[in-house]
């Protein structure tokens, strides 16, 4: 491994029911059966790591904790006959970062079952710059396209200057799907328009009429707010179209008659990345690697270091950062 007792972490501790968080020394911990060390390179931020960052318990129920649901690097150490040292691998979701230190850290130690291999075809960056965004973005894509083609129609997509709503837009695009963009950021209408996405306004789409259904625009969907969006999305689908859904930061709530599943055959498949099945995980980061990866990954991508990660956090709950930001550690 290395000669180093300790390594740097970002640590969120509870001080009178107050959350501060600073980068501390953390001493290394001796692996159990079947867990891995990983050096970690980058990591990436995600609502979730930025809602444990301020202590929400609903994410993380114990304090001090290091947040990072995402991580890649190389394997140091194994207790594993499945990886060998110097392996690349990425480790996204699970407990990740949730209640088990996360990959805000320059190292992490995970259970072998937790762990993907890094394919060929990509690096290091690139799979942070997908990291779980990318990964619930190829799931969703994965469920539509099994069922709408290119030439079925528009397919709509929500959320879409944030991780999970830019990587769906960009693979589709490069798979020749026409898109159509919700965004409530206006000044984001230009850099749709340049890759040829139709831009609709998230105040437009939410003050569609109240009906049970609505007139078909689009083959199908991806929803990554829930609530009203998600509602109009179902009852604009053209009949056998496909909604995938993966948020709910709108609303978890939906106020729906059953006439568009029935009355259209629509079908709602929910996303979770958190326990995806491995096999179907090796599945979409090999796609992601190959027929799916996107030109221009990184131009769309902030890549920051620790110093910069309580900023970062605290714009992202307010909902002002663009594409992708990944933390660099090595």
């Amino acid at each position: 491994m290395n000669d180093k007792t300790t390594f740097k972490a970002f640590r969120v501790e509870e001080d009178n029911e107050k959350f501060v968080s600073a980068i501390k020394e953390m001493p290394f911990e001796a692996l159990k059966e079947k867990e891995l060390l990983i050096k970690v390179h980058y990591s990436s931020l995600n609502y979730k790591d930025a809602l444990s960052a301020i202590g929400n318990k609903g994410v993380t129920r114990n304090y001090p904790h290091t947040p990072g649901i995402d991580a890649v690097g190389t394997i140091v150490s194994s207790n594993s006959e499945k990886f060998k040292i110097d392996n690349e691998v990425i480790v996204t979701s699970y407990d990740l970062g949730m209640n088990t230190n996360g990959g805000f850290a320059e190292y992490v130690k995970v259970p072998e079952n937790w762990v993907v291999k890094l394919p060929k075809n990509l690096s290091m960056k690139e799979a942070m710059i997908f990291g779980t965004a990318g990964l619930t973005a190829g799931m969703s894509v994965l469920k539509l396209t099994e069922t709408v083609k290119p030439e079925n129609g528009n397919i709509v997509v929500s959320g879409a200057t944030g991780g999970v709503g830019s990587l769906s837009v960009l693979i589709l695009n490069k798979l020749g799907y026409k898109v159509t963009a919700i965004t409530g950021k206006e000044n984001e209408k230009q850099y749709f328009e340049d890759l040829g996405v139709e831009v609709i306004s998230r105040k437009d789409f939410e003050d569609m009429q109240k009906r049970p259904l609505l007139k078909p625009l689009f083959s199908g969907g991806i929803d990554t707010v829930g609530g009203i969006i998600l509602e109009n999305i179902i009852k604009t689908v053209a009949p056998l179209g496909v909604v995938t859904c993966c948020g709910n930061v709108a609303s978890p709530k939906l106020e729906l008659t059953v006439f568009p599943f029935i009355l259209r055959g629509i079908s709602l498949i929910g996303i979770d990345s958190q326990n995806y099945p491995m096999h179907y995980r090796e599945h979409v980061w090999n796609k992601l690697a190959k027929e799916w990866k996107v030109e221009n990954l990184e131009e769309n991508t902030t890549t920051i270091t620790f110093n910069q990660l309580s900023e970062k956090l605290n714009l992202m709950l307010k909902g002002k950062l663009k594409g992708r930001t990944i933390l660099k550690l090595l």
